[in-house]
């Protein structure tokens, strides 16, 4: 059976990124989707429809630790595993391994939700032993995803987080997040919490075609308005910059979101490890085959000649003279502009240890 996935699968779902549903790389047998008329044309025929399918998460803590010198924070919370955005690039794709599932169109459609995640965060937040530091949230898939607006397990995390006086911060690609203003201004207040709205494109038809489910550009800088208006920090992430695809919109998006009240600003260049490359090919392949040599030859200069380095340091910016325009580009837009000015760091003294059952009375 031949493994070449751009020959084996060409079918297109409307509203999903990924055009495959290949085995992840700890499966000891590989599966491929073919026609169903393997003398037929992949491309006539109907996809079957996708429809998204949430089970419970087993997991038994929710904070996950790193030691990462290339991000700002050592612990995060991510309330779904999954993301149905469908952004083809997402890095998080590979994690879908882990759990026997494809990175590709299962990543989109079988999700993991922690409904127990407030729980648990109590939890761990009530022990002796713990010490607060900013929490990122949403840094592996999106926490307000379409699913988010069924399970409030978000919501249920932040009501913890603010009731033990816990700073936040908070990167996401939707709207969703304006049902919750409540909370984080008043979070707000105490200098607990800051936001940023990842926006890729102001276009919306490129957006569309590499987040399928995420909010338009217009919702997001509307949601960046709203959330600046009600006293909450925000800021913007180009994140990733795709070379030949949206790399020229890095200044544009800049300045709308400033002119939506972003105060702060960040990138990163395009990351494809592991199964991401085949499924980015097949997407450039499908969408943009008269770039496809380029963007890939770009993505390879900033790579040392692969489309992917791990190393600390180089993954999220890159290398060589293209990533170095990039990141010039950068500063002198946030120079300009007036973006990343302000300290932007969030209280770690205000700290109160909840108890572990929420209805139990502190008699201290």
């Amino acid at each position: 059976m031949s493994t070449d996935l751009g020959e084996t699968t060409k079918r297109f779902e409307k509203g999903r990124g990924a055009l495959s549903n290949a085995s992840g790389r700890f499966e000891t047998f590989q599966r491929f989707d073919l026609p169903d008329d393997p003398s037929g044309d992949a491309d006539d025929l109907p996809a079957p429809r996708l429809r998204t399918r949430v089970t419970p998460d087993s997991s038994r803590s929710v904070i996950a630790r790193n030691d990462s010198p290339d991000i700002p924070f050592d612990r995060s919370i991510n309330p779904y595993r999954g993301c149905e955005h469908g952004c083809i690039y997402c890095f998080a794709r590979p994690t879908h391994a882990w759990l026997g599932l494809s990175p590709g169109l299962d990543f989109e459609t079988k999700l993991l939700a922690k409904h127990d995640a407030a729980g648990l965060l109590r939890q761990e937040l009530a022990r002796p032993g713990y010490r607060p530091a900013p929490l990122a949230l949403g840094t592996n898939t999106d926490p307000y995803q379409p699913v988010e607006r069924r399970f409030c397990i978000t919501r249920r995390v932040l009501e913890v987080l603010a009731e033990a006086r816990h700073p936040v911060t908070i990167v996401t690609k939707s709207n969703l997040i304006l049902r919750d203003r409540d909370i984080l201004s008043d979070m707000a207040k105490l200098r607990l919490v800051k936001v940023a709205l990842s926006i890729t494109s102001l276009d919306r038809e490129l957006a569309r075609t590499m987040e399928p489910r995420a909010p338009t550009p217009f919702r997001r800088l509307e949601a960046l308005q709203m959330l600046a208006t009600a006293g909450v920090p925000v800021g913007v992430m180009t994140a990733p910059m795709i070379p030949a695809i949206n790399d020229d919109e890095m200044e544009a998006i800049l300045e709308a979101a400033s002119d939506h009240g972003a105060t702060e600003a960040g990138y990163i260049l395009l990351r494809l490890p592991l199964e991401i490359k085949d499924l980015f090919e097949e997407w450039l392949e499908r969408h943009f085959p008269d770039r496809k040599a380029r963007v890939l030859g770009l993505i390879r200069e900033t790579r040392g000649g692969a489309l992917y380095d791990s190393a600390w340091g180089k993954r999220m910016k890159g290398e060589g003279h293209y990533a170095k325009l990039l990141a010039d580009r950068f500063k002198l837009a946030c120079r300009r502009i007036g973006l990343n000015r302000t300290d932007g760091s969030l209280a770690t003294d205000l700290f109160k240890r909840p108890p572990k059952d929420p209805l139990q009375l502190d008699l201290l």
